[in-house]
């Protein structure tokens, strides 16, 4: 990342457009499968569907706190969330938002509502967990939205009670789309040309809703997402790991952001991943640099308004509040926080390795 790239990142701060905020454990030991997993459907089978469903609330409340402090202190000033945690659905995105309001960190929530573990009736409970927290939450700092997994994971019926529930709350819709081949594949036996095309025929994308991943998409359909007002969210260091490949048609995209799909947020190693990645794959100029800063306009656009945030000198502010002063943390004590998620992890682990 060129100097003039790096400091307008630390000026205004950034916006994680697409993260987990309970993969901050994962750092912290977590046993490596065995056999080693190969494709996205293996990798999410063996690990990140099996950690979801081990989270309690204690694991996840450490979690969230771990990777909100360190967020704040790398310069990141808002987090875009996708959560999942099938044992603790009701109640969970207080959880996390309690962290980011304490903390002091901006963040858009959803629960990414699934069919894979319950079915409809587990579908159905993810759906509600967001009409909950968007209708009960009055935090300053934190607004909900409407989630969905993926689109692999759930029927045409959940697709569309998503997109109302939306539309009702007046919020978009945060869904993984196309990461991997396997979501292409789905959505073409039922008929479709791809996940967005299934996705808009059951209206389940209002306005502004964000899509993760979309590698594999091509550019007619990343022009309809334009079209349709839909933000794609790229994430380098994400799909470099899972080797599900590179989205070659984001040109054709126009409202491109950054996140990280569960890796730290750290804005100058993921831009650089971000630069190195678009080289080797032939994409490049001002268009690839903008991404870096594109989750601002993400958030300006939604329908409730966040306070704005700045960074100077040490300090970050959200709004009028001091968070982050002199490198540090206004609001806790980061060996604290670290010293508590490294507890919760070991029992992570342990509860892991009792899923099959």
């Amino acid at each position: 990342m060129s100097g003039s790239e790096a400091d307008s990142v630390r000026a205004g701060g950034w916006v994680n457009a697409h993260t987990h905020l309970y993969s901050a454990l994962v750092p912290l030991g977590m046993p490596a499968p065995s056999p080693s997993p190969r494709g996205l459907s293996e990798v999410l089978r063996a690990i990140w569907w099996r950690l979801d469903r081990a989270l309690d609330p204690d694991c996840l409340r450490a979690a969230a706190r771990l990777y909100v402090a360190e967020s704040l202190l790398s310069g990141t000033t808002a987090l875009v969330d996708h959560h999942e945690s099938p044992e603790f659905i009701e109640g969970s995105l207080d959880l996390l938002a309690d962290a980011c309001e304490d903390l002091g960190m901006r963040a858009l929530l959803c629960y990414g509502a699934t069919e894979r573990n319950g079915g409809r009736t587990e579908a159905r409970r993810g759906l509600e967990e967001c009409r909950r927290f968007h209708a009960s939450n009055r935090r300053t700092l934190v607004r909900g939205a409407v989630g969905l997994h993926a689109s692999f994971t759930v029927s045409d019926e959940t697709i569309r009670e998503a997109g109302a529930l939306a539309r009702e709350l007046g919020t978009v819709v945060h869904v993984h789309v196309a990461e991997g081949v396997e979501d292409v594949d789905h959505a073409r036996e039922r008929g479709h040309a791809d996940p967005l095309a299934r996705l808009l025929a059951c209206e389940g994308l209002p306005e502004g809703s964000i899509l993760a991943h979309a590698v594999h998409l091509d550019e007619s359909s990343l022009r309809r997402a334009a079209e349709r007002g839909l933000w794609i969210v790229q994430n380098p260091r994400s799909n470099r790991a899972n080797e599900v490949g590179y989205p070659r048609a984001l040109w054709a995209g126009g409202r491109v952001a950054l996140g990280t799909d569960g890796f730290p947020s750290d804005p100058l190693e993921e831009g650089e991943a971000l630069l190195r990645e678009s080289a080797l794959h032939g994409e490049g100029g001002p268009a690839v640099a903008e991404r870096l800063q594109a989750g601002t306009a993400l958030l300006a656009g939604l329908p409730a308004p966040l306070p704005a945030a700045r960074v100077e000198r040490g300090r970050l502010l959200q709004g009028e509040r001091e968070v982050v002063r002199d490198g540090g943390l206004a609001a806790c004590d980061l060996d604290q926080v670290r010293a508590e998620a490294s507890e919760q992890a070991h029992r992570l682990w342990r509860r892991m390795e009792a899923i099959a």
